[in-house]
């Protein structure tokens, strides 16, 4: 019988079976709202660019493209939400208007859209298809607004910020509620040669009236931050904390490090979301049908966001038909496939723990997200168990709590020898750690510094295909 034995006093809740005497610690420094933890929760879903580049073949467009440009033979949102579904993600973010200012619904608010295509005669509207096929496939809907607009006659003027505002109440009204919305920190030139002051304050306050559910992402939040690179790539250290004052989005954000590791202290909660494309461009070109990220890459990118404490935005652009690329679609099942392989057996279900508490000692099972542990700083949490080859160990903090684990060490036993040692930093939300196969009989999790008492709520132990372990 494997169980998990513990030197020195710890707490335990397990579901509804809390002892009276076992009590959770006050929270600590800053912590999520009631929107960012489910937010957390995702883990994964999609980013979408489709527009006029898909077309031309761009990646910014420059605003001048014709709005006939725009057109989709057999454009279908129900396969893509189907097809989202089938890869796990829990919802898609659309560029409802990118850089060139091409609003994929007929706004009222600028004369550069699909009302004024040919595409469905100019009564199409790609946000309302969408969002009305991830209702139906049980997804989330978010949407990007490109603050910059490279086609509207305002752009560059005082007046286009209410341009903005209402073109966000638009969306918001008629194709609401959104999970997430996307602010891309780009500021050039518009029609008129002139670059826009974006009245960011209004900005976040009309989405808090106006959306107050909804998660804003930008370089410095306010709910979510950028990653800092565009590689899915969250840092090995990875705090949820972020300072903000001082910096401003686009050129005025905080460095790339800064934002791939944020603030050890910072006074915000802002955790760190990874985007990356499934090919190398945003938008689909032809020219890239074979050079679409593989199943495994998609794994492994999902160790590097997911499994350290980030959320993982995957692009899949449309092709020209208007349809999810069967080499996408192909890539985009594996790597659902390769996560339910892996993580379909955690080695260290239905353990038994063991700990004294006021003289006590209690026994009880070790459940996924059904247990919280509460060690000391320094202190040592030992899961002895039958002879096993792992190669995968996942970390959990309860971040309802706050993060408070800076730096830990895991030694892996084989009777009484460390055959394996490795030290990690943060943990947060989820922490997946890969290794080469190792043969254990034990597994001892040391946590070395702590801003505070951690709150442990999740220890799992995997064995996944070695070709899945996590690349450098």
């Amino acid at each position: 019988m494997k169980y998990i034995s513990l030197g020195l006093v710890i707490f335990l809740l397990a579901c509804n079976n809390q002892a009276p005497e076992e009590k959770l610690p006050e929270p600590f420094g800053p912590t999520p709202n009631e929107q960012q933890l489910a937010w957390h929760d995702l883990e994964f879903y999609w980013f979408i660019h489709f527009g006029p580049n898909t077309f031309t073949d761009k990646e910014w467009g420059h605003g001048d493209e014709p709005a006939d440009a725009f057109a989709p033979t057999a454009l279908d949102c129900n396969q893509w939400a189907r097809i989202a579904k089938q890869s796990g993600a829990k919802g898609i973010i659309l560029t409802a208007k990118h850089h060139d200012g091409f609003c994929l619904w007929p706004s009222a608010f600028s004369t550069h859209t699909v009302r004024e295509s040919k595409w469905k005669d100019g009564k199409g509207d790609v946000v309302k298809e969408l969002a009305d096929a991830c209702k139906a496939n049980g997804l989330l809907f978010g949407i990007y607004l490109s603050p910059w607009d490279r086609n509207h006659p305002e752009y560059g003027t005082p007046a286009y910020n209410d341009v903005y505002v209402n073109t966000m109440k638009e969306v918001v009204g008629n194709y609401g509620p959104l999970f997430e919305f996307w602010w891309d920190g780009a500021n050039g030139e518009g029609p008129n040669g002139k670059k826009q002051q974006y009245d960011f304050k209004r900005f976040e306050e009309t989405m808090r009236q106006i959306a107050p559910k909804t998660v804003v992402f930008s370089d410095i939040g306010p709910d979510i931050r950028w990653v800092g690179n565009e590689k899915g790539i969250a840092g090995t250290t990875n705090w949820n904390l972020l300072d903000t004052a001082g910096f401003t989005r686009g050129h005025g954000a905080p460095s790339s490090d800064t934002l791939n590791r944020g603030n050890v202290n910072g006074r915000n909660w802002i955790p760190s979301e990874c985007d990356v494309s499934i090919r190398p461009g945003w938008f689909y070109h032809t020219e890239e049908d074979d050079k679409v990220k593989s199943g495994e890459a998609l794994f492994d990118l999902y160790l590097k966001s997911v499994g350290r404490g980030s959320a993982f935005l995957l692009n899949v652009p449309p092709d020209r038909r208007g349809l999810i690329h069967e080499k996408d679609s192909a890539a985009l099942i594996a790597f659902k496939q390769y996560r339910d392989e892996s993580f379909s057996k955690d080695l260290l279900s239905g353990a038994k723990v063991k700990y004294t508490h006021e003289g006590k000692t209690i026994e009880k099972l070790l459940k996924a997200d059904g247990l919280h542990l509460l060690p000391d700083v320094a202190g040592l949490l030992e899961a002895t168990l039958s002879t096993q080859s792992i190669n995968a160990i996942i970390l959990k903090e309860d971040i309802a709590l706050g993060q408070r684990v800076a730096r830990f060490t895991i030694h892996l036993k084989n009777g009484d020898n460390t055959v394996r040692t490795i030290e990690g930093t943060t943990i947060g939300r989820k922490r997946i750690l890969t290794f080469p196969a190792t043969e254990v009989t034990g597994i001892e999790l040391v946590i070395d510094e702590a801003k505070a008492p951690p709150v442990l709520s999740g220890l799992e132990a995997y064995h996944i295909a070695e070709a899945l372990v996590e690349k450098e």
